[in-house]
């Protein structure tokens, strides 16, 4: 986080590939085959340490590898879901654009046919993994609307520039994506799928992460909250001898134990069959919003200590504040759940 990288990011996807990390929630191909619940208590783990691990596992596993597992053909899940399992090659997804975030229904990333092959033009934006990536799954506009792309990184006229000087997930590559004339066979559209709802539901298994995984963030502060409240000794006595800070302490684990709770029931629901976008965007507004919480609160009970990097708190904190509106804003996810309440759509 302090130096804004991961010095060896290729080995440690080869490493948390040996593990079974990646797309472990997936059936085959290499994959773990593992529960949505499983999965969650492996996000919960990877956020306590960094929420831009976390992305790295959910960007490759619930995103790219999910919408060639769902929506792709035979021969493109053969060629690249064993390798991205492994960690042997890297995935990213191209859906944001830089004006088009909340809506990308209206995105401007074109893929138009040429005899044969497509072409693909326009550029995304905020895409975790992309610059390190061998394989993109991008969407664009068609005459058939939205299709999505399987895309080699290598192919010429795709680019991808670092984005620089971020204070939050610093320990996340993120980039822009960029496509010049990049010309991909007839094959590297994913065949199973058109318009939002691909995207969209890879999207959701990204958000199940998220929902497990911002209580990690929110775990590791308020630990460390407790640890400096037993040993800081103000007026001769440790602060964790205070009714305020105790307070503060115990308004911290109910939170906490609520969105434990709420990640264990969407889990078991997922796993079950049952689980709807409108629950998914529940847990996914208020586990972010009240981790967000329990981090700032963390940070008045570790005072000045609380802004330094010597404790995990600001860190976690400055990650969430890009979690809380990645994968779907705060309002978004509240209009979600509105129109689920009143059966009216606000989002136009």
């Amino acid at each position: 986080f302090e130096a804004g990288e991961i010095p060896d990011i290729r080995g440690l996807a080869r490493e948390l590939g040996s593990l079974g990390l990646l797309g472990m929630h997936l059936e085959g191909y290499g994959c773990a085959g593992m529960s949505a619940t499983d999965y969650g208590l492996a996000c919960l783990e990877l956020e306590a340490s960094d929420s831009g691990v976390r992305s790295l596992v959910s960007v490759q596993g619930s995103l790219a590898m999910f919408a060639i597992w769902r929506w792709g053909s035979e021969e493109q899940k053969q060629e690249w879901l064993p390798r991205m399992a492994t960690g042997e090659a890297i995935g990213c997804f191209g859906l944001t654009e830089a004006d088009h975030g909340s809506d990308p229904g209206s995105m401007r990333t074109t893929a138009k046919r040429d005899g044969g092959d497509w072409v693909l033009n326009g550029s995304k934006m905020w895409i975790t993994n992309c610059s390190v990536a061998e394989v993109a799954v991008v969407w664009a506009q068609t005459d058939e609307g939205i299709r999505g792309f399987v895309v080699p990184t290598n192919t010429p006229g795709f680019s991808a520039p670092v984005i620089k000087h971020k204070l939050s997930l610093r320990a996340s590559v993120t980039s822009e994506l960029v496509m010049d004339n990049v010309s991909l066979p007839a094959d590297a559209v994913l065949p199973e799928v058109r318009g939002l709802k691909g995207p969209l539901a890879c999207l959701n298994e990204a958000r199940v992460g998220i929902v497990w995984g911002s209580m990690g963030a929110a775990r590791a502060s308020f630990e460390a909250a407790v640890r400096y409240s037993q040993e800081r000794v103000q007026f001769g006595k440790p602060i964790a001898g205070f009714q305020l800070t105790q307070k503060k302490l115990a308004d911290m684990y109910l939170e906490l134990s609520k969105g434990m709770l709420l990640a264990i029931h969407l889990g078991r629901m997922k796993d079950a069959g049952t689980l709807r976008p409108e629950q998914v965007s529940l847990g996914k507004l208020n586990n972010v919003r009240e981790a967000l919480e329990i981090c700032r609160t963390a940070r008045t009970i570790l005072g000045a200590n609380g802004i330094s990097l010597e404790y995990p708190v600001i860190r976690h904190a400055n990650n969430l504040e890009s979690v809380l509106t990645y994968e779907g804003t705060v309002e978004m996810h509240t209009l979600v759940v509105g129109q689920a309440l009143t059966g009216v759509d606000a989002f136009r």
